[in-house]
């Protein structure tokens, strides 16, 4: 499989790609500052230098030309203001969401947000970044890819335990990167995961069973 990353210098994203690298995956990791291209190498990736808030739409299209599936792994980051929560978090995703389309990529899976599901309104950074989620999802789930929406609780940098709880309706909780990369690894060939919102945290079953369950019930989208 061929797995084109957008962010892929993030703290889940380079956790992903070592997982899929390892299973013999190909992963293009694309990342707007060229000096994090020895990091992606020495995890396995083929970098590219592509900046979703300035590459034309074209550009990213060439950039994921050729992939089974896309991950929008990319965000604002800490620190920044409610600006680029629009210009990132929102309309990079709806960016590559379109470059997709055009390249003919099947598959779009995206970390959203736990909170997504009912954006508050107020003018702090953390709201904007909900509501900046909250619409990138819904470009996302009116399309006509094989989308996934995977909206996380808390992150924390604990060692993964490869167990999770994986819900379709909104819960709280806390979970750590390692354990996110591992269930997005498990859905990304997984061909009944396509058009559902799941939400992941902590929890008790192992990931590849909890996500059995909810894959063998039917899609509510």
């Amino acid at each position: 499989m061929r797995v084109a990353i957008a962010g892929a210098h993030g703290q889940i994203a380079l956790r992903l790609t070592r997982l899929l690298v390892a299973r013999d995956d190909i992963v293009v990791g694309l990342i707007r500052n060229a000096a994090h291209a020895d990091d992606l190498q020495a995890a396995g990736a083929e970098p590219v230098v592509c900046d979703l808030e300035q590459a034309a739409p074209e550009q990213i299209a060439e950039a994921i030309a050729g992939a089974d599936a896309a991950v929008f792994a990319a965000g604002a980051g800490p620190g920044s203001g409610a600006e680029r929560k629009f210009t990132m978090d929102r309309d990079g995703a709806i960016k590559l969401l379109y470059a997709a389309v055009a390249s003919d990529v099947p598959r779009y899976i995206v970390i959203s947000s736990v909170g997504a599901e009912d954006p508050p309104a107020g003018d702090d950074v953390f709201s904007a970044y909900l509501r900046a989620k909250a619409d990138a999802d819904r470009a996302i789930a009116a399309s006509d890819r094989e989308w996934v929406i995977v909206r996380p609780g808390g992150l924390t940098d604990e060692p993964g335990t490869d167990r999770a709880r994986i819900d379709t309706t909104p819960f709280r909780g806390r979970v750590a990167r390692d354990d996110v990369a591992a269930v997005l690894a498990a859905l990304l060939p997984e061909p009944r995961a396509a058009r559902r919102i799941l939400y992941v945290n902590g929890g008790d079953d192992a990931i590849e069973d909890a996500l059995a369950r909810i894959l063998a019930e039917p899609s509510q989208v």
